[in-house]
């Protein structure tokens, strides 16, 4: 039943009405596959929101099955075949196969890394036992599926260095399925461990078992809210029914719960957060006590645990520092405890803190470029790490006894460098760096300027294509954006946008407000009432481009993945005259229903609650399904989700793409792609994301050069 929310169960404003009818509309003479419409409206907050493709919602269904088959088999017609596609399929083809690693990290002696040889659907989880031994493969799970649909989504490796925990995801699913591994001889134990989301897995400082976040077994998997969750230990060799709950809270089913467990110390401390807001609540618990007290008991900033001595802890904090800083916490006697600033804030954001080494290891954001200052653990500036170039700089794992730790640097144009750094003399050496074929041959340049958006921020923009090539307005430009949950979007080096680059493309990267790139102000102008700035910024990033003869509105394509995919198609029916084609991937599309399926009640706080009055206007009046006008022309757009997507579920994209194609008042084509063996991208097989990146980029630069090679029948 649907009711009007301001008087539960009363002036109930519901019709159904069955009509199989095609989308097309007379302002175009595309047919589109055929939609049922089940007319269903409803009275919200004084608005009438009419709903005729809900029945899309049941995307597990064998009828909805059916309609994406229809919808996929259209969309060929005008994704295959093209010789843009082929060529950049064979690029990716020859890209792709080059050595890859990710960030090494040290675990009881040993060295851990993820390798991929370029052929492997995964990445194979590497071993290196000494500094002289030659690495071997500790776990491949290319094994797991012979299609590679079944991927390794996270390792824990024990403080001892003698036992591996891990979790599997079938199909690109949220859901986590636990294993352990014996290190030296590389044995599967008996230990499963299922229906856990969202967490990791923290071992206990004597390496017996470990800490992980499960929820109760849901009657659909891949809809049902997920919500209290609870925090179980797990015993290495026990059966799951044995372990026990560590914490849990019924009374708060919106919290989640993260452990940290010291290597010394008597104390646990547990993490609280409510949805994906950043700020959290801090409990600890002595050996001595029977349960967790608040050392931070109320939502005022993110406090992360970064490291601890004896009865000194470390933390970065976002309390009463917007751009962030380190603040110490001392344990004293009878349950007292006192805070310290270590390192204040700085005019510049933090972007991560280590404490490795017996240094304290800052990454500061200066526009968006990495900047590294090392502190002694009081606090006392040490040096500046100084490195060739301008990108981003990550890594600086380990603990305070740590002789030796990694960083990666990488930009647009520079692929990445993993970089072994000695602790003690504070020299680095390379450890690695990504050889990619024809690199030499293409030079590629990039700029960071800024531009004036709607309300007058200034704002960054990444602009990056091959050196010496005549940029006007007939190049093909990727605008792609992001702007959201506290999530800065930094220069990185991917064999994708590298491909783009390589057929003559521009790649422009905005830095929209929403994210962190200057900490919780900058996140705070694009969120909650606050949105509508973040699809302003995009849209004045293509203007400032085409005011500067970076393409046209006739050449820019639009791309953003989950909240950039909402961005993606707010921003294209704003502002349909900016750009040629648009790409929301597995993007959140139905504002007013998002929080009614898996964890997207989550994002209120992001979004605002559409059962609040306040944040439902402000919601509806961007919702890209209640926002699409009748008879308007929209951009070519290629919408992209994947059946087994548990995290923004498939009928946000479903629902959309219907109304699109029945509204659509010009001949521009309004695709749907699903893939079926796929989530929200996160282990997605090497075949797929080259096939879905050919796609993309294929179609794409097909209607920017008016060669589409298939059109509709």
């Amino acid at each position: 039943m649907l009711y009007n929310s301001d008087q539960p169960k009363l002036g109930i404003s519901l019709f159904i009405l069955i009509l199989l009818l095609s989308c097309s509309t007379e302002n175009s003479s595309m047919k589109y596959p055929i939609t049922k419409k089940i007319e269903v409206s409803e009275m919200i907050h004084g608005e009438v929101v009419d709903d005729p493709y809900r029945w899309l919602e049941d995307f597990t269904s064998d009828e909805v099955e059916e309609w994406v088959n229809t919808q996929n088999n259209f969309s060929d017609h005008f994704l295959s075949g093209n010789s843009y596609k082929d060529n950049i399929s064979k690029n990716l083809e020859e890209i792709w196969e080059t050595d890859t690693i990710g960030m090494p990290f040290i675990r009881g002696g040993k060295t851990f890394y993820y390798f991929n040889n370029g052929n492997l659907q995964q990445n194979i989880l590497m071993m290196q036992d000494c500094e002289s031994c030659e690495a071997e493969i500790l776990l491949d799970p290319n094994n797991f599926s012979k299609d590679g649909t079944i991927s390794l989504s996270s390792a824990s490796v024990s403080p001892d260095g003698r036992l591996l925990a891990y979790s599997i995801s079938d199909g690109g699913s949220d859901w986590r399925t636990w294993h352990v591994l014996a290190i030296d001889s590389k044995k599967k134990l008996d230990d499963v461990i299922e229906w856990s989301k969202f967490s990791y897995a923290t071992w206990e400082s004597d390496s017996s078992g470990f800490y992980y976040q499960k929820y109760d077994k849901p009657d659909e998997a891949l809809a049902d809210v997920n919500k209290e969750p609870k925090l179980y230990f797990h015993v290495v060799g026990t059966d799951q029914e044995d372990d026990r709950i560590e914490y849990s809270d019924s009374n708060q089913p919106d919290w989640s719960w993260d452990i940290s467990v010291p290597r010394e110390g008597d104390f646990r401390l547990l993490s609280v957060s409510e949805g994906t807001d950043e700020r959290n609540l801090i409990y600890i618990k002595r050996k001595k006590d029977k349960a967790y007290a608040p050392v931070i008991g109320e939502f005022k900033g993110s406090f992360r645990y970064l490291e601890s001595r004896d009865n000194i802890l470390w933390f970065y904090t976002t309390y009463k520092a917007p751009k962030g800083k380190v603040v110490s916490l001392t344990l004293l006697d009878e349950d007292k405890f006192q805070w310290n600033d270590i390192v204040p804030e700085s005019k510049e954001t933090i972007s991560s803190v280590n404490l490795v080494g017996n240094k304290i290891i800052i990454n500061y954001l200066r526009d968006t470029l990495s900047s590294i200052k090392l502190f002694n653990l009081s606090g006392k500036h040490h040096l500046d790490l100084e490195i060739e170039g301008q990108g981003t700089i990550q890594g600086f794992d380990g603990n305070l006894n740590e002789k030796y730790t990694f960083f990666e640097f990488e930009n647009f144009v520079t692929p990445p460098k993993i970089y072994k750094l000695d602790l003690l003399t504070f020299k680095y050496d390379l450890f690695w760096q990504m050889e990619l074929p024809g690199y030499e041959d293409v030079e590629l340049t990039t700029t960071l300027k800024f531009f004036t958006s709607k309300d007058g921020t200034s704002i960054p923009i990444h602009i990056s294509h091959q050196a010496g090539s005549k940029i006007d307005n007939s190049t093909p430009v990727l605008l792609y954006g992001y702007g959201g949950f506290n999530i800065p979007i930094l220069p990185s080096f991917t064999k994708t946008f590298y491909t783009w680059m390589r057929e003559g493309g521009v790649l422009a990267v905005v830095n929209l407000r929403g994210g962190s790139e200057y900490g919780d102000s900058w996140h705070k102008q694009g969120m909650l009432l606050n949105k509508q700035n973040v699809f302003d910024d995009f849209a004045y990033a293509a203007k400032f481009l085409h005011s500067e003869d970076v393409g046209s509105s006739n050449t820019t394509v639009s791309l953003g993945r989950s909240n950039g995919g909402l961005l993606v198609a707010a921003t294209m029916l704003q502002y349909p005259e900016l750009f040629k084609v648009a790409i929301p991937q597995v993007g959140v599309l139905d504002m007013l229903r998002f929080h009614k399926f898996t964890i997207g009640w989550a994002w209120e706080s992001d979004y605002g609650a559409p059962d609040e009055e306040e944040d439902f206007k402000n919601l509806l009046s961007y919702s890209p399904y209640h926002n699409v006008k009748e008879g308007a022309c929209y951009p070519t757009t290629l919408i992209t989700t994947s059946a087994r997507d548990d995290r923004v579920v498939p009928a946000h994209s479903y629902k959309f793409a219907a109304r699109l194609q029945e509204r659509q008042g010009c001949n521009n084509p309004v695709l749907l792609r699903v893939e079926s063996r796929a989530g929200h991208g996160a282990g997605t097989p090497k075949d797929k994301q080259i096939e879905e990146i050919a796609d993309l980029y294929g179609y794409a630069l097909s209607v920017i050069n008016n060669r589409e090679e298939l059109k509709d029948e």
